[in-house]
């Protein structure tokens, strides 16, 4: 068996070193495909591959059209935006992502975008803290659970919202649960965004919620762009100066957001919640695994289609 890792930005050594032993103590053989230019070089690479591995690379209806022996791609990561799953699925290939193994970097980034937010973006001037403050988790998964775990050893006071997510197991982790995203909203100082980006989600947060916020709120949104809405973003940042939004990935209208909003708003020169050495190496080795067990084993543990 054959298996490409395609990374324009590829994992550390550490990782590919973890990734070649599983292959190749399964049995198989690793080709990698790093730092790439063009899409031709990669459909090059997949042409005879039986499983693909992938980090934020597009895996496209072209790289599927050229992967003739593909059974399996997995993205390391938890997001899988980055994969043609209607072309995967019109060739019987198995998608899937490495889910967890990035969460507590991503839960860290949070917190931390909450800390330079209270603290006026690390500028002169007198700031706020995170204890006693009520904390909002919009989608209590793996990520949500463990911003939730940090911020209660902030002190802070922890809300949760997820249709998908018994209020009991909420409850259990000592979370307060509530019956909508509006009431959520209505209470917490700060709220951080888990929800991810499909057809019901995408612009969903608008307006509404956002004037909901109570004075002083902050939206952090580790999650998708593609899930704020933009234009009723801006319309809530004009009409109160005292809501704040911090991203790790840059809306569409960022040049906008940042020349009239300055400190209530800041956003991270690119996606960053999975940018350490500890999540590259875990995604990266589960992703080696999940590809072995489903070509030896049939095992489809995380298949997303």
């Amino acid at each position: 068996m054959k298996i490409v890792v395609a990374t324009e930005k590829p994992f550390a050594k550490t990782a590919v070193d973890g990734i070649r032993e599983i292959i190749e103590g399964a049995g198989g053989e690793l080709r990698l495909l790093e730092k790439y230019t063009a899409a031709g070089a990669f459909c090059q690479a997949v042409a005879d591959a039986d499983g693909l591995i992938v980090r934020s690379d597009r895996v496209t209806k072209e790289v599927i059209a050229a992967a003739k022996q593909l059974k399996i791609v997995v993205r390391a990561g938890a997001g899988y935006d980055n994969l043609d799953l209607p072309a995967c699925a019109s060739r019987g290939i198995v998608a899937m992502n490495t889910p967890g193994q990035n969460s507590n970097a991503v839960a860290e980034l949070a917190i931390g975008m909450m800390v330079y937010m209270a603290r006026n973006a690390f500028q002169p001037g007198t700031g706020s803290e995170l204890k006693g403050k009520k904390l909002g988790i919009h989608a209590y998964g793996n990520v949500g659970r463990l911003v939730a775990a940090i911020g209660k050893g902030f002190g802070m006071d922890v809300h949760a919202f997820d249709p998908f997510v018994p209020r009991e197991a909420m409850e259990k982790d000592g979370v307060k649960a509530c019956d909508s995203a509006e009431e959520l909203y209505g209470q917490c100082r700060y709220v951080s965004l888990h929800i991810p980006a499909t057809a019901q989600t995408k612009q969903s947060v608008g307006y509404a919620l956002l004037a909901a916020l109570p004075k002083g709120g902050c939206l952090v949104n580790t999650a998708r762009k593609e899930v704020i809405h933009e234009a009723e973003l801006l319309r809530a940042l004009e009409e109160r100066a005292d809501l704040k939004y911090i991203s790790d990935i840059a809306p569409d209208n960022h040049a906008v957001l940042q020349e009239k909003f300055g400190g209530r708003y800041f956003s991270t020169p690119k996606k960053m919640g999975a940018e350490t050495a500890e999540a590259n190496i875990n995604a990266g080795l589960a992703a080696a695994r999940q590809i072995i067990n489903f070509l030896t084993n049939g095992d489809r543990t995380f298949q997303i289609i």
